[in-house]
């Protein structure tokens, strides 16, 4: 998706991007925007909107639809052109390279920067929003949410949680951020669920992942959402990345949170590498983890023999 509108990038003009900013700030209100209001929220004549609207539609910027009005939205790639306009007069990212990873609630993609980076645009509520936005509690208190908003806070949330935890814990160092993307390090090796991990590596990768989960513990951090295609593997460690589901270590449900982030890692290892892998209590290490008590799986069980 990202890459098309890299593809269109130096041909709009600022105008357009004052049309673009005055449906995002109409979005804020209502689903679709009525055109009568353009433009005060963009801040152009109303000829200059009918010309601006014809080009960003013709570039899939924004879409229309007639209701009891004549209404305008952006898309995730109107969207996608806001965020990297904003970064690029940032001199944070010089160009767009491969996708590095696509999924339901994000994308990512290799940037041209002044070293390589990542660029994470966050997808959530687009395509299932109403399920999506029961599920984030940062959408409750609000009587009109779009899914331009809960791509926004998810963005917003990761962000804070990846400053906050970095160096101290092994996630990808953050860079920038604009609305619901996010400019960070690269991932340092496959996921986890790609890794083919040799017989004497699987406790102590076990553990090194388990570690980093009790050092996101001690900064106040609970990932919420753990298992093998969030965590990279290097041969200089691990890191643990996707951080927009987690809660604070004061949340009502973080101990529960957390119980089920270590049973599912620890499931994992014992479906894939049944034989390397401790029998172990998931509970047990969960506890552990929040006394600060860890040190390895080796203390509570025994690999099958």
């Amino acid at each position: 998706m990202v890459e098309n509108v890299a593809g269109v990038m130096a041909e709009l003009e600022p105008e357009d991007f004052y049309l673009l900013s005055g449906v995002e700030q109409g979005m804020r209100f209502s689903e679709w925007v009525n055109r009568e209001k353009l433009p005060e929220y963009a801040n152009l004549t109303d000829e200059e909107v009918e010309y601006r609207v014809d080009r960003c539609s013709d570039r899939g910027l924004i879409r229309r639809k007639t209701i009891q009005y004549e209404g305008y939205q952006l898309t995730f790639r109107g969207y996608d052109a806001l965020a990297l306009h904003t970064f690029a007069e940032r001199d944070t990212v010089l160009g767009v390279g491969a996708p590095l990873g696509v999924g339901k609630e994000s994308d990512v993609y290799e940037v041209e920067s002044y070293r390589p980076f990542a660029l994470k645009f966050h997808r959530e509520g687009y395509t299932n929003f109403r399920e999506v936005s029961k599920g984030r509690d940062y959408t409750a208190d609000r009587q009109h949410v779009s899914w331009q908003y809960t791509a926004r806070k998810a963005a917003e949330r990761e962000y804070g949680a990846l400053e906050d935890l970095y160096p101290d814990v092994s996630v990808p160092r953050p860079v920038d951020h604009n609305r619901h993307a996010i400019v960070m390090e690269k991932l340092p090796g496959p996921e986890l669920a790609d890794a083919k991990l040799r017989s004497e590596q699987v406790v102590g990768v076990l553990d090194l992942v388990l570690r980093e989960v009790a050092a996101a513990h001690r900064v106040g951090y609970v990932h919420a959402d753990m298992s093998e295609y969030n965590v990279a593997v290097s041969e200089d460690g691990v890191v643990v990345f996707d951080w927009p589901q987690s809660v604070g270590t004061d949340h009502e449900n973080a101990d529960e949170l957390l119980a089920r982030d270590v049973a599912n890692l620890i499931g994992y290892f014992r479906r894939k590498y049944p034989r390397e892998t401790p029998e172990v209590d998931a509970d047990a290490v969960a506890d552990a983890i929040a006394g600060g008590e860890f040190e390895s799986v080796r203390t509570f069980g025994e690999a099958e023999q």
